[in-house]
């Protein structure tokens, strides 16, 4: 049987890990970071973490699990191929770039983590 996404509305249980990154955001190696709407994906965090600019300024940082069923193993949030939103392709529930709920079952927004930017170090942790 193939885990998917329940029905519980029950605050998720994304498992606290420790996240403490550092990525410099002008790096050859982080190339989307550039611009604004830009985004990479970091092996971070409980299934990964994307970070996403808006502008020069200010970055923002989500867990990948899906608040609704985060322990199904299918359960990965995704920059849709549109670039219009996030989305779970598991349990189909969207997210804007805020990380706040935009369709599907999930009720609850992205874990989001800290992020402070010091000249063209981002650091994000929790």
């Amino acid at each position: 049987m193939l885990a998917g996404c329940n029905n519980s509305t029950v605050s998720p249980s994304i498992p606290n890990v420790v996240v403490s990154e550092q990525i410099p955001v002008n790096s050859l190696q982080y190339p989307e970071l550039r611009q604004d709407g830009g985004y990479v994906y970091l092996n971070s965090g409980y299934k990964g973490i994307i970070v996403v600019r808006e502008n020069a300024n200010t970055y923002l940082a989500f867990e990948r699990a899906c608040p609704y069923d985060p322990t199904a193993s299918c359960a990965l949030v995704k920059v849709d191929q549109s670039r219009l939103f996030l989305i779970d392709e598991c349990c189909k529930s969207q997210f804007n770039f805020q990380g706040n709920v935009t369709a599907g079952p999930a009720v609850y927004g992205l874990k989001r983590y800290q992020t402070a930017l010091s000249g063209n170090l981002l650091y994000i942790s929790n």
